[in-house]
């Protein structure tokens, strides 16, 4: 009788011979492998190469971004709204115009997310000093002035507080005599730098009251020292980067208008 040479079952069994066939022999050579304990490695070595202007780029790959970094180019400097003046984060010392803007943005850009996903209202906004990157010059003001002044990929969360966290905040900020970007709160200090008040919302601060904070995934996580910020009762991210959030202010806005106010003062 003719032998199918093609017929499945055959096959079958040709297949599972090869792979036993294959398994001993790894098994065999790790084996033989394993006597083999005392090899140690004698010394690496590596050479430095730097990375510099002297190295010359392929034309072919420059010929293929440069349509890509032209289009961006012209997106980053489309103007999109108009700034009467220079401001700069040294212009005050517990709160500066540029600061306020920021802050102040991030409270009414963040509010409608925030309200739309959880029928609540955002009480303040608390950012660091340390954040704002660059001064924002008199003139048209472009997707890359947002990316000069946050360059940072940093998100604006709003962390559920107690009433005592909140007043660690207050706390906090009486001790920094810092003008880190605020919305929402008005501190007075007197003479001598102690707190003569501390508003949020306009009003003191109720213990047994739960606030809505919006800050930075930076700070949420105890930067800058805002320990208050740690265990919260609640997180809700918003998916919404800082910057983003002042190109959107940018883009809906003609003319900016901003000032040092009495939201952090020392009377």
């Amino acid at each position: 009788m003719h032998k199918n040479t093609n017929c499945p079952y055959h096959n079958h069994i040709r297949i599972t011979h090869f792979v036993i066939f294959i398994t001993l022999t790894l098994f065999l050579s790790c084996k033989r492998g394993d006597i083999v304990t005392d090899v140690q490695i004698s010394g690496i070595e590596g050479k430095e190469i730097n990375i510099n202007d002297s190295i010359s780029g392929d034309p072919e790959i420059e010929a293929f971004v440069k349509p890509f970094r032209e289009h961006i180019d012209q997106d980053l400097s489309a103007p999109l709204a108009y700034n009467p003046t220079d401001l700069s984060k040294t212009d005050g010392e517990l709160n500066t115009a540029i600061g306020n803007l920021m802050a102040d943005v991030v409270l009414k850009k963040a509010e409608t997310v925030f309200h739309r996903r959880t029928g609540k209202h955002i009480d303040a906004v608390l950012l660091n000093f340390g954040g704002i990157r660059a001064t924002m010059a008199r003139g048209n003001t472009t997707a890359r002035t947002a990316y000069e002044i946050m360059p940072f990929e940093n998100a604006i969360v709003v962390l559920e507080l107690t009433g005592d966290k909140v007043r660690q905040l207050a706390d906090y900020l009486v001790k920094a005599r810092t003008a880190h970007p605020i919305s929402g709160i008005q501190l007075v200090l007197d003479k001598d730098g102690e707190e003569k008040s501390f508003l949020i919302n306009d009003k003191p601060i109720d213990p047994d009251r739960h606030y809505y904070i919006a800050t930075s995934d930076y700070l949420m996580n105890g930067g800058d020292h805002m320990n208050f910020f740690l265990n919260p009762v609640r997180t809700v991210p918003l998916d919404y980067r800082i910057r983003n959030a002042m190109i959107d202010y940018f883009t809906e806005t003609d003319t900016i208008h901003t000032r040092r106010d009495d939201r952090f003062i020392s009377q």
